[in-house]
């Protein structure tokens, strides 16, 4: 098994940043790759970014493109997201994932293990 936890989350007002941290731990060497995904209140989990463990090329949701960046320290089995001019439509639970599959993978029932969440709130 592979636990998440994620942290970092908070109010920020429009036009503002925070980052996102996510630690891995238990089986890690199953990741092929790590994610964030969010959820709005009343709406579906969303896919956010991706990037493989082995390096390569991250991949965005259109909506955070050019704003969001993922990144990872394999050595301290960590997952970063730094979200930069926030929205209020980027209000949210964020979440983070890890997938044993490769390829790009965008969809939440591609992701085999999940944190617990962190709530991201953007004022306007």
């Amino acid at each position: 098994q592979v636990q998440l936890i994620e942290s970092g989350g908070g109010l920020v007002q429009a036009g503002g940043s925070l980052r996102l941290s996510c630690a891995a731990s238990g089986r890690t060497f199953r990741i092929n790759a790590w994610g964030w995904f969010r959820q709005a209140p009343g709406k579906e989990r969303e896919f956010v970014a991706r990037i493989p463990w082995n390096g390569g090329t991250s991949f965005y949701a259109d909506s955070v493109k050019g704003r969001f960046t993922i990144s990872r320290v394999n050595a301290q089995n960590t997952v970063y997201l730094q979200m930069n001019s926030l929205e209020p439509e980027d209000t949210a639970i964020y979440y983070c994932a890890a997938t044993k599959y490769g390829g790009v993978r965008t969809n939440l029932n591609e992701y085999d293990y999940w944190g617990q969440g962190t709530q991201v709130t953007v004022s306007s």
